[in-house]
């Protein structure tokens, strides 16, 4: 694929709206088929049965947070939007927790990002701090997109968001903005130390 630029297009990877639909599962597929991996190769790298991955991928069954982890890791899925759930529940006033620093880890080449809130079993709003290691677009294979819509809040350092439709715009620390998450983009640091962002994910 080819490196982002003003106005290229790309699909970095189709985030799933809800872990326990179709595209989830075949977004899993997809991925596992890619690395030529067979339902019990990928089963076993992921500490998971065939049956269950298979199940996963067909849509019949809801794989819990630690699955979906381990998942990821054996595919090597980068976009955390993976995460966002399903809204439907049964349960009302829900609560959920993270204790600073206590965030799920998950590192990706250009972005180092720490999952909060991640118990609940369904949710449509994803939360997370990321650490921005890129330092220039070059970096990326391609855009980054996912279903949805996202808020990103600078929390320190500067950063330089690229986006398919506008200009580059550059952020500081304390600036904010609010975007079509289908619409490509990437962000990179333009401080001296790597930048710090809370990005919240709402998937569509």
């Amino acid at each position: 694929m080819e490196p982002i630029q003003a106005e290229e297009t790309g699909i970095a990877a189709e985030a799933a709206e809800a872990p326990d639909g179709e595209t989830l599962g075949k977004m899993i597929r997809d991925a596992r088929k890619e690395k030529g991996l067979t339902l019990e190769e990928a089963a076993k790298a992921a500490a998971i049965g065939r049956s269950t991955l298979s199940k996963i991928e067909n849509n019949q069954t809801r794989p819990s947070f630690e699955i979906i982890r381990r998942l990821m890791q054996t595919l090597e899925l980068e976009t955390p939007q993976l995460f966002v759930q399903s809204a439907k529940s049964d349960i009302s006033g829900r609560r959920d927790y993270t204790r600073s620093g206590d965030g799920e880890q998950q590192a990706t080449r250009t972005y180092n990002h720490e999952l909060l809130c991640t118990e609940l079993t369904s949710k449509r709003m994803l939360p997370y701090i990321s650490t921005i290691k890129a330092r220039d677009v070059a970096e990326f294979d391609s855009w980054v997109r996912h279903h949805g819509e996202e808020f990103m809040y600078v929390i320190s350092g500067a950063v330089t968001l690229f986006t398919e439709h506008y200009r580059p715009l550059q952020m500081q620390a304390g600036d904010s903005v609010y975007y079509d998450s289908s619409m490509g983009h990437g962000c990179i640091s333009t401080s001296e130390e790597d930048a710090k962002i809370l990005w919240v994910s709402l998937g569509a």
